[in-house]
């Protein structure tokens, strides 16, 4: 066998495996041209962006979405490609993994979702998404990981980090400030510095210091005054400046505006739908993006700095070689029996018991489903038996499979029979497409099946139609479409062995609320989404999901419709966010607004007694007390003093008993979940230092807490707390943000 070793004056960039990254960004820059190193910036197609061919540098392949690798678009349009082999496994939206309340549950995500870009051979995915949730309209909610800026960011950090394990690289978005969709394009979002580095940045903070995510997406939207994909604010003072993020930022597909600002305030690759991002242009030229001709013509003639471009360029390169150039990186694999297994997982965790009362006389609660497998099941909804996986935007997936409800119940109910009830219509992409369904005739036909069934399982909710959970477009109203509440009435008046179960990723308006025994959030769950339900109806998985924001029992209960149309949706111009920092339950907190179903809450098939709290301090007294540098160490024993193993998801807040400025009554710090068997007994330990008490001085820059009283709340939901105790801080103590 004979081996020839070319030799050439450099090492080719692909032998370099053993150099460190920083040394191959250095190398394979100096190899470089101007013109090569400016065509990194820019797509070459939909979801392709060039590397170096000269070199040996391969291109990045982007892909959406955060809940599955979406299907192969051709080349240089949005149509499908009509691949044979690019079906995949469908993961619960992100709004069920943040139900969960379980960091772990979020790493075997990210993970499994890596595991499967990996074998399409996907550099980087365009995911995770969190984005407050700042109202109950926001068709995109359901990507997004909930209203408190502490739950999203621990729970997005394991899902970056397992991700990236497989040489696939995560992209938090949309950065920052795209908490609607409705005028998603044009609006500017206007925030003050408190609103913004308290409540909508630490989830991004988190992703880029903890999670070491290799990308961020800009947003559509402008904020105070400039677009978020060319943001010299947000992406050179503080992403860059602050955080020290050594990444890549692209583009919201068509986000960029403007050469100059592009060219100068932090934006590193521009992907877009037409030539220049927004437009149609000259047969999809990619040269004429904002960050192509223009650009490369004012480095040439001095009007923007060459360091931008080598910046950009080094960021590029460093993301290829972290990716696609990553020897170490694994196969992958996708749809395998471990994906779908960690599918069901997340679901059967995020699912929320939202109530479950007793029916008529009865004492016994109507969950889980107590009769044999021969009752007579009667299950009610378009929902039911509709694909919740193909439609939404973006995120919409070609799965494999999609275990519907309906599917899941006959087969552990042999004696079910299914009524429509009402008919969603098509689900069409920024359009609203009526149903040809008689809606009266479909009611009618279900209320008469219901009153010869021993229980009527209802599946209903929102469906990623236009106008309600869908990219591109937001929710009209809180009320159910297709005149569910008249049908969800008429049911339990028939039969009263009614169970609500909704798909959504929203909340919703529930006027028959007092009349219905059962109701439960199921989100949308992916491929095994009938298969989790069941296991939560029956019993066989107790549930543990906690909301991850407010249910308001109506739309102006939330802060930014408690002002006029300004503050929401604003007028396609400006919008204040006057509700400032009071997002979710600390606005209802702050104005003592009793919400339809608190941030937190869940109910189980268990019960968990609290014990009381603990509170140890460094200090001396009958308070304990800290100063700067110390911590309080707050153990509190929590029992399953029910009858059947259960999780229960442990939640600590503090509140600030006096302040110099306007702070929420109280704010969660700290989580745990744990589980206990029947009778079992764990006691549950937080560390609190003085960052858990901080504000944001923005007068200062500076986050600050202030000497004086904290009072921690322990309990099971942001209204049902079990404990309560105090400890003082000593001194004001500060840090840089």
């Amino acid at each position: 066998m004979l081996f020839v070793l070319i030799m050439t004056a450099q090492t080719p960039i692909y032998l370099q495996q053993d150099a460190d990254i920083e040394s191959r960004v250095a190398d394979a820059l100096s190899r470089m041209t101007l013109d090569e190193k400016v065509r990194l910036c820019t797509a070459q197609s939909k979801f392709c962006s060039p590397g170096v061919p000269r070199l040996g540098i391969p291109e990045i392949w982007w892909a959406d979405g955060p809940h599955g690798v979406r299907a192969e678009v051709s080349w240089d349009s949005w149509a499908y490609a009509d691949w044979t082999s690019d079906s995949i496994t469908a993961f619960p939206a992100l709004t069920c993994l943040a139900a969960s309340w379980n960091p772990e549950i979020s790493a075997l995500y990210g993970n499994a979702l890596g595991e499967e870009a990996r074998y399409r051979k996907k550099d980087v995915i365009l995911g995770p998404g969190v984005n407050i949730y700042r109202t109950p309209l926001n068709g995109r909610n359901f990507e997004y990981m909930g209203e408190d800026p502490l739950l999203a960011s621990i729970m997005v950090v394991p899902y970056i980090q397992a991700m990236q394990k497989n040489g696939v690289g995560a992209c938090a978005k949309h950065y920052a400030l795209n908490n609607q969709e409705l005028y998603r394009v044009g609006v500017d979002v206007q925030v003050s510095d408190r609103a913004l580095y308290e409540i909508y940045l630490p989830a991004f903070k988190a992703a880029v210091i903890d999670g070491g995510v290799y990308t961020i997406m800009g947003s559509y939207n402008k904020i105070n005054g400039k677009w978020g994909c060319h943001n010299k604010r947000l992406l050179v003072d503080i992403l860059k400046g602050e955080w020290g993020f050594d990444g890549v930022v692209v583009t919201d597909w068509g986000g960029a505006q403007d050469t100059d600002e592009a060219a100068l305030y932090g934006l590193d690759v521009e992907m877009g739908s037409y030539t220049n991002g927004k437009t149609t242009g000259e047969d999809f030229a990619y040269d004429y993006y904002y960050l192509a001709r223009d650009y490369r013509q004012g480095l040439k003639s001095g009007k923007y700095p060459m360091s931008t471009i080598e910046d950009k360029a080094s960021r590029i390169l460093r993301l290829i070689f972290r990716t696609s150039m990553n020897l170490d990186k694994p196969w992958g694999s996708k749809n395998t029996t471990e994906h779908s297994e960690v599918a069901r997982l997340v679901a059967q965790e995020g699912i929320v018991l939202l109530q479950n009362n007793p029916v008529g006389k009865s004492k016994t609660a109507l969950l889980p489903l107590q009769g044999d497998k021969n009752m007579r099941v009667l299950v009610v909804g378009d929902n039911a038996n509709r694909s919740h996986t193909s439609a939404g935007g973006s995120s919409e997936l070609k799965a494999q499979y999609e275990i519907t409800p309906l599917a899941a119940i006959s087969e552990a109910y042999p004696n079910t029979t299914y009524a429509m009830g009402y008919d969603g219509g098509p689900a069409v992409y920024n359009q609203v497409v009526p149903s040809t369904m008689n809606g009266d005739s479909l009611r009618a036909d279900a209320v008469a099946k219901a009153k010869n069934a021993d229980v009527v399982i209802f599946v209903g909710g929102l469906n990623k139609n236009h106008q309600q959970d869908c990219e591109d477009g937001d929710r009209l109203s809180m009320d159910l479409p297709y005149n569910q509440d008249q049908l969800i009435s008429e049911l339990v008046a028939v039969n009263p062995n009614v169970v609500v179960v909704f798909h959504s990723g929203n909340a919703v308006a529930m006027p028959w609320v007092n009349s219905v025994p059962a109701i439960v959030q199921s989100w949308y769950l992916g491929s095994e989404s009938g298969n989790a339900l069941v296991d939560v109806l029956t019993g066989a998985v107790n549930p543990s999901g906690k909301l991850p924001f407010t249910f308001p029992a109506k739309l102006t209960d939330n802060g930014a419709h408690s002002f006029d149309a300004a503050c929401y949706p604003g007028d396609n111009m400006y919008e204040p966010y006057r509700e400032d920092i009071l997002v979710g339950y600390r606005w209802a907190e702050s104005k003592k607004i009793k919400p339809l179903f608190a941030f937190g809450h869940g109910l189980s098939y268990t019960t968990f007694n609290y014990g009381k709290a603990s509170i140890k301090s460094n200090g001396n007294g009958k308070t304990p007390q800290i100063k700067g540098g110390e911590t309080v160490t707050i153990s509190i024993p929590v029992t399953n003093s029910g009858n059947v193993k259960g999780k229960e998801v442990v939640q600590l807040y503090i509140g600030d008993n006096k302040s110099s400025v306007m702070r929420p009554v109280k704010e969660l710090k700290h989580f745990q979940k744990v589980e206990l068997m029947p009778g079992q007994t764990e006691t549950i330990t937080f560390t609190v230092t003085p960052d858990d008490l901080m504000f944001f001085d923005a007068d200062n820059h500076q986050w600050k807490a202030e000497a004086g009283t904290f009072t921690v709340y322990i309990g099971s939901s942001s209204s049902d707390i079990r404990n309560k105790g105090v400890f003082n801080l000593t001194e004001e103590v500060t840090r840089k943000p």
